[in-house]
Parts: structure tokens; sequence; C-alpha cells
């Protein structure tokens, strides 16, 4: 099934310019990874290992997986993946 994902500024030198992107999955982690497979250099700017990293936020659909069921949220046919990096400052 094809979900949109979405890519931020900072990570679209990643995807060739592209501002979203399609990826096929069943759940968060299955997109991601087919995400990494058509563009091997995001993988290491998402994840620190087996986890997402502490700046990257992602959404399925405007709500945050950390309150859904993580890399393991299921996606369907037409469900939009936003990437959002944390931003500091101060």
């Amino acid at each position: 099934m094809a979900i949109v994902v979405q890519i931020p500024t900072p990570l679209r030198q990643h995807t060739e310019g592209r501002d979203t992107v399609e990826a096929r999955g069943s759940t968060i982690q299955e997109v991601l990874d087919d995400l990494g497979r058509q563009y091997p250099g995001i993988t290491q700017r998402l994840f620190d290992g087996p986890n997402l990293r502490r700046f990257v936020n992602v959404y399925l659909n405007e709500e945050d997986i950390r309150y859904l069921d993580n890399l393991k949220t299921a996606v369907k046919d037409g469900d939009t993946i936003s990437i959002i990096p944390a931003v500091a400052g101060g």
C-alpha cells in the first residue's frame, strides 16, 4: 500500500529535493524502512540504531505516533506520515 511521506526541508537533500514521496508498508516502521531503501541517506538521519532519533518527531495523519503504537502503528492506503525535526533554541 502506498503511503505519502512528507519530508522536511533539512532532509530533502536525501530525497532528491522532493517534499513528498511515496513509500510502502503496513506499519510506520515498514514505511520508514521502505523510505530508507529508496533514499539510503535518510535512514541515518532518522534512526539511531533501531530507534528514532530523539529530535525526530513522526506524525500519522497529524497525530504523534508516540501517543499511538509508536513505530508499530498500523497504516493504510491514503495515510500521510509527516517527519518533523524538533526545534530547539534559547
